[in-house]
């Protein structure tokens, strides 16, 4: 496993880990704080957009270990379902024009007034099928990123490491995974899984679980505040031939979004070398 602590080029901020930067501003203070890696959100891509973006992370000598993100590809009808594969053209475009390592992909929940669950993860599989294409021309790989099944009405219906690894054995070259330990590590078929999934494990998210959770979506923790057996799984991770960066991913509407970016990238740095 490799040493984190010696070794920070391992290290992505996650741009919604500082939500109140602007590109440019994650830019600067990943610069500032000897960052070498970022994973931003779509937003403040666009904000800034594609060309500008891309010439400022390139400037700045930043590798992007992800863009996030792309999927939500259920709707009640085909209408909606073509509007969302137009978007992920559209993101995919994006990731290329950045120099993103991947497209990360949210399955989407159930299309509004549906209790089809089955019929939304043909929707899912089918959006993915449709979209392939597309990010293989543009040397795109796409990664689906399981979330936590509770999750599966409103998110993301795919919900598991296993059903993410049933949908690149069928859907083939150009399909991988995000994992984010958040969404995976209560799963007691984890280890086994992880194995199966070996070098499809495109990108690498970080955080905790805290006790008590007070939001379900917007309490994360810091990495080593919370229950995550966090070096355990990146053991597991790394044993597949990971070598990618560890992107770490905090929503936090009550603590992380309220305190100073800065301070936030120097924890961020010091917990990636002590307990991630």
């Amino acid at each position: 496993m490799r040493d984190l602590f010696r070794d920070t080029q391992w290290l992505a901020v996650n741009s919604a880990t500082v939500k109140a930067w602007s590109l440019p501003q994650l830019i600067d203070g990943c610069q500032r704080a000897g960052i070498t890696a970022i994973a931003p959100w779509r937003d403040i891509v666009q904000a800034c957009g594609i060309e500008k973006a891309g010439s400022l992370i390139r400037n700045a000598g930043l590798e992007v270990s992800c863009l996030c993100r792309g999927g939500m590809f259920t709707a009640p009808d085909m209408a909606g379902r073509r509007a969302a594969l137009d978007d992920n053209r559209r993101a995919v475009e994006e990731a290329a024009g950045i120099g993103a390592r991947c497209l990360v992909l949210i399955a989407g929940g159930l299309p509004k007034d549906s209790k089809d669950l089955a019929g939304a993860h043909e929707q899912v599989r089918d959006g993915i099928a449709a979209l392939l294409p597309h990010a293989r021309d543009a040397g795109v790989p796409l990664a689906i990123e399981p979330l936590h099944p509770m999750t599966a009405a409103d998110r993301a219906c795919v919900n598991t490491l296993g059903h993410a690894n049933d949908l690149c054995d069928e859907l083939g070259e150009g399909l991988g995974i995000a994992l984010d330990v958040y969404h995976v590590w209560w799963d007691s078929d984890l280890p086994r899984q992880i194995e199966r999934a070996g070098q499809r494990i495109i990108t690498y998210h970080v955080c905790d679980w805290l006790v008590p959770t007070r939001d379900l979506v917007f309490d994360r923790g810091m990495p080593g505040d919370g229950v995550i057996d966090l070096k355990g799984i990146r053991a597991m991770v790394e044993a597949t031939g990971y070598a990618g960066h560890c992107d770490v991913e905090i929503f936090s509407t009550q603590n992380w979004w309220k305190r100073d970016p800065d301070e936030v990238l120097r924890i961020c740095k010091e917990r990636h070398r002590s307990v991630v």
